[in-house]
């Protein structure tokens, strides 16, 4: 994962984008400061000389050894629980052509990075896993796969570094795409986001569930013109940040809605509850006169009953405020939100940590013919699971390992250089990840020091009467009891101290 493709791809998104602000082209960038001499991001101006102040661009962070095993743990969580449902895995370029992913995201389009014409080609950095798994399909003439895909994307968003929002990050995507009976690939997505948040045990969460259709006839039962929906539906989903009453004056003076509409629609999107909420929105008397409203009600019903018999339906919770602004989106969608063990920070609480739902048209705008491929998913942010994951394990004191050595290799005395290297090459050969001192001759109490600080398991010490008898002393550095084994016996006795094959 953290292959070469990551090392050129930073390079490509630090050297070569120009970062800039929201709601400023790339090009406006390279004049915003009014001294010359320096740019925003800190770097040395080209005609004059100035003051170069070395830091990671704007919306991003390093990741060093003490924060690299929390986050692999929480990868390896998220890894374990696709390969347990059967998802094989892809991989997609970082760019797509810049047409692949236009019209796609809505309003969030602006977040897009457009990249400089290269070779004839207008190019985009990918603004989420989603459209070019759809592009994937679509070309590759694929009627159903269940995939997993864990990549870094790209958003011109105004970071908030503290909630693990970041402009360059990971998201870790489930799909299901095919034609299948009415929620049953909906569930198991639902059940996947269950079982990540509890194994991660990153403290309470819910699952936010709601349906487009039903929205889609909200709004036509509301009076809303269709040309409106996607705005509007837009401005409902930040109901999750904002209060009504913002969202409310975003309908109206920025989106042009009728107030009588707006407060109609109010009435409903502040609802939510369990199964008695689907059962009385369907005998609500505007709502009956919807077909779209009816059929998501009735997808709903079903998608809880498969829940329960899942185990995951008591973090399940029916919210009609849920929007998710995605123009894509054409069903079932669902968002999980962390309820307890978040710090609140000055940038407030992280929010959401996983999002999906269906989109059965996504597949059919890529396909020349129009064939249309039903398709359901869902993605991890794995930043702020990790920003969570960090805060919990800082709160607790919690020290993780940042090598995974399983042995070191340490002399007692002078002049063992040439031992050392020969009990580190028997232990590679045998898998064993090991290590020992650069020094020709390090002091003892530096490397058993060395291995504590570590957490190394196990030592294997040698000195001159060692070598001569053909033995070597293994040590467990937790209890610091020692054993003497003969040579040809080294790696069977590590591997059942390390309780390995």
């Amino acid at each position: 994962m953290e292959a070469q493709v990551d090392e050129e791809l930073s390079k490509l998104v630090h050297k070569s984008i120009k970062m800039c602000d929201e709601g400023q082209k790339p090009e406006a960038s390279k004049n915003h400061n009014n001294n010359p001499s320096k740019s925003k991001g800190g770097e040395r101006g080209k005609d004059k000389p100035g003051k170069f102040v070395l830091k990671t661009a704007k919306g991003t962070r390093d990741y060093g050894p003490v924060e690299m095993p929390v986050r692999r743990q929480v990868f390896d969580v998220i890894h374990s629980v696709f390969h347990m449902h059967g998802a094989v895995e892809i991989e997609t370029p970082v760019f797509e052509l810049k047409e692949v992913l236009t019209g796609k995201y809505g309003e969030d389009s602006k977040l897009i990075y457009d990249l400089e014409d290269q070779g004839g080609e207008k190019l985009s950095l990918r603004y989420d896993l989603t459209v070019p798994f759809a592009r994937y399909v679509a070309m590759n003439k694929i009627t159903n796969i269940k995939r997993y895909h864990v990549a870094r994307v790209y958003r011109r968003d105004n970071p908030a570094m503290t909630r693990g929002r970041y402009r360059e990050f990971y998201q870790c995507d489930f799909d299901i795409a095919g034609q299948y009976d009415a929620m049953l690939p909906d569930a198991e997505c639902l059940q996947l986001v269950h079982q990540v948040l509890s194994r991660l045990d990153l403290g309470d969460f819910t699952i936010k569930i709601n349906h487009r259709k039903i929205l889609d006839g909200l709004f036509g039962v509301c009076g809303v013109p269709l040309e409106k929906f996607r705005p509007i539906c837009s401005a409902v989903d930040k109901l999750d940040k904002s209060p009504w009453e913002e969202v409310r004056k975003e309908m109206v003076d920025e989106k042009g809605l009728d107030g009588e509409m707006a407060d109609l629609i109010g009435e409903y999107v502040k609802l939510s509850g369990k199964e008695e909420l689907i059962e009385k929105l369907k005998n609500d008397e505007r709502l009956k006169n919807s077909k779209d409203a009816q059929a998501g009600l009735s997808d709903m019903t079903l998608l809880y009953q498969y829940c329960q018999n899942l185990g995951c339906e008591s973090k399940v919770v029916f919210d009609m405020g849920l929007a998710r602004g995605l123009d894509y989106y054409t069903g079932v969608i669902y968002e999980a939100v962390l309820t307890a063990g978040q710090n609140q920070g000055k940038d407030g609480p992280v929010g959401s940590v996983a999002g999906g739902g269906r989109y059965d048209n996504l597949v059919g705008m890529f396909d020349p013919k129009k064939k249309t491929v039903p398709c359901v998913g869902l993605s991890f942010g794995i930043e702020r699971l990790f920003t969570i994951q960090e805060q919990k394990q800082r709160a607790l004191g919690e020290k993780l390992r940042a090598t995974q050595t399983e042995v070191f290799v340490a002399a007692a005395c002078k002049g063992m250089v040439h031992e050392r290297l020969k009990i580190i090459g028997l232990l590679h050969e045998a898998g064993i990840k090991t290590e020992s001192s650069y020094k020709n001759n390090p002091k003892i109490l530096n490397q058993l020091q060395y291995a504590e600080d570590n957490q190394i398991p196990l030592v294997v010490l040698i000195g001159e009467s060692e070598v001569e008898a053909g033995v070597v002393k293994v040590r467990e550095v937790t209890t610091r009891d020692e054993t003497t084994v003969k040579r040809e016996d080294l790696v069977t006795t590590v591997k059942q101290k390390l309780g390995t094959k």
